[in-house]
């Protein structure tokens, strides 16, 4: 039992979170915030401290998907706030529920020129869906607790909660703070004197204030009321299919604790199934109904679509890839991402994991749609077998589809795989096979580069006993490789491996196509491996394809015996994906 468990802000907040049962929160350290760490450390939660706020939130990110619960990052003020926007903004776009906690300057000093003071909430606003300012030490907890549900409510999302200096230190610390700063401790003017009562009964109102000026939370809850009429026209349309296709996407995933029912619903509709974003690995390594190829193919040819938490944007060509006679049933949060494009036949606004599950108890597979599944298998069949043919298994260099067709082969099956980069981990995603759900972590469609490290340090927070591998390209890299330090400070081990050309090579390859010039595009072959070991990991150098086998197991070893390692693999080039650039 602690003894005055309310010394200061930071226990409140910490309070709250232990009451949720979220065991980590991620950070970078600052002046601003230190009660918050100390006071989730006194409640056992893990502090779990990056090397950049991006990092931080990236880290909270994968936490959120990886268990269901909101992920929490806590940054300084100022640049500290800043720095984390694009991690937020990824976070808002892949609908990920997570809290970001930003130290402010001093109530009494806001707009005073204050060190690190700015009109935050403005600057964040359009990269959360909700945010709030604490101005009293009584706001604290349920500030927190309406953060929490908000951040899981409706359209999941991240949050931002302002928590200025003055409500989490302690009131004594806060008040020789304001008696330092305005000297007025010993008051000889009339001027002095109104100034210390001014602040002294600031300090009664922010510290002892009994109204809590927080309103009551009101979950966004979507209009059900057609629901059971929806989903019959649902049934009645697959009851009449002969050609059903199914896609599920990272929504369908979120805020889901355990994915083993949502998998059963899956595999008992029996229809072909593409799965995408965090939905990879759903149904683990193979099942005979997921495909991983040709769903543009399958999409056209299909009578009936079933689209789960998945937009209609570039990756499903606007609405535009699936047949216009096409008859699509669609479920998702997101009112506006129901119709977003194409409209289609029958849109359910509710989660699409339970959606699924729903449908899975009324639909049954049909002998009809196995004429479908065939020709989806042949063709599943045919591009992985023009994948191998790619494949170099001699050369100058490693090539990278020989490469990822050895390291599918020994992953472990409880491995997460973390993706960062463009060309080297495109190629990786025809490849490598998830082994069960929630193990794959991609920056979802904001695309973000750099999301690697702080992934993986939320990924080993979750799992500290499971294989953990980061595919980045060398660009990408650079962004987050200093994370190692963290990794090695936390007793994390993954392994990192970059895929080294010395290029932006996706942008570099159709750059040159179509403008003539690769400027801005070039790299250096860098030892990132060395990179890796000046932070207190271990780096391997591959650069001969005959000894791929040896260092995958080498760094396997490696990190079971929790060191972890940097794979620096020189890449031939290759034309492989020629033409993919996304703009």
């Amino acid at each position: 039992m602690m003894k005055n468990p309310m010394r200061h802000g930071g226990d409140h907040v910490a309070q709250v979170l232990s009451k949720w049962n979220i065991s980590a929160l991620f950070t970078l350290c600052g002046g601003h915030i230190s009660p918050i760490l100390v006071g989730c450390e006194d409640r056992k939660i893990k502090i779990v401290d990056c090397r950049d706020e991006r990092n931080a939130v990236f880290a909270a990110d994968a936490y959120s998907r990886m268990t269901g619960l909101p992920g929490v990052a806590a940054v300084t003020a100022g640049p500290g706030v800043t720095n984390a926007i694009t991690a937020l903004k990824n976070a808002q776009l892949a609908q990920s529920p997570l809290v970001l906690l930003g130290g402010a300057t001093a109530t009494v000093l806001r707009g005073r020129g204050a060190l690190q003071d700015i009109d935050q909430l403005a600057l964040i606003h359009s990269a959360v869906k909700w945010t709030a300012r604490c101005t009293t030490v009584n706001q604290l907890g349920p500030t927190m607790e309406r953060a929490l549900k908000e951040a899981r409510s409706g359209i999941p999302g991240p949050v931002f909660v302002e928590v200025p200096v003055d409500v989490l230190y302690p009131e004594s610390t806060v008040r020789d703070m304001f008696i330092k700063e305005t000297g007025v401790e010993n008051p000889k003017t009339l001027g002095q004197r109104a100034l210390k009562l001014y602040l002294q009964g600031h300090l009664l109102r922010q510290f002892h204030a009994p109204h809590v000026d927080v309103k009551n939370f009101v979950p966004d809850v979507p209009e059900l009321q057609n629901t059971n009429k929806l989903m019959d026209e649902a049934v009645k349309l697959l009851s009449k299919a002969k050609r059903p296709a199914l896609v599920v996407g990272s929504q369908t995933m979120v805020n889901v604790r355990d994915a083993a029912p949502l998998a059963r619903a899956v595999e008992s509709l029996g229809m072909p199934v593409w799965l995408g974003g965090t939905a990879r690995g759903l149904l683990g390594r193979s099942s005979p109904t997921q495909f991983r190829h040709a769903r543009g193919k399958a999409l056209k040819d299909a009578d009936v679509v079933v689209i789960c938490g998945f937009p209609f944007d570039f990756r499903m060509k606007y609405g535009f890839g699936i047949g216009k006679k096409t008859k699509i049933i669609s479920a998702n949060l997101s009112a506006e991402e129901l119709t977003k494009n194409r409209k289609p036949t029958v849109a359910i606004r509710m989660h699409a994991g339970e959606f699924l599950q729903a449908l899975a108890a009324k639909v049954r597979p049909s002998p009809s749609w196995q004429p479908f599944i065939d020709a989806c298998k042949e063709r599943e069949d045919a591009r992985d077998a023009e994948i191998r043919g790619k494949a170099k298994p001699k050369g100058e260099k490693v090539d990278p589809i020989h490469f990822f067709q050895r390291l599918e082969e020994q992953l472990s099956d409880d491995s997460v795989l973390v993706v960062d980069g463009g060309d080297f981990v495109a190629t990786a995603a025809y490849v490598l096979r998830p082994r069960k759900p929630l193990s794959w972590l991609d920056p979802g469609v904001f695309g973000t580069l750099g999301v690697g490290g702080g992934f993986a340090v939320g990924a080993a927070t979750v799992r500290p006993k499971s294989e953990i591998w980061i595919i980045y390209g060398d660009g990408s890299s650079a962004y987050s490789l200093s994370e190692f330090d963290t990794f090695v400070r936390h007793g994390y081990a993954p392994i990192a491996v970059i895929g080294t050309d010395a290029s932006w090579h996706q942008i570099a390859r159709d750059q040159v196509t179509l403008l003539g010039s690769a400027v801005g595009t070039g790299l250096r072959h860098t030892s990132y491996e060395k990179v890796a070991e000046g932070y207190g990991g271990k780096g391997l150098l591959l650069t001969d394809s005959s000894k791929i086998d040896e260092t995958i197991a080498e760094a396997k070893r490696l990190s079971a015996s929790g060191v972890p390692v940097c794979i620096n693999v020189h890449i031939a080039k290759t034309d492989f994906r020629e033409g993919s650039i996304s703009i």
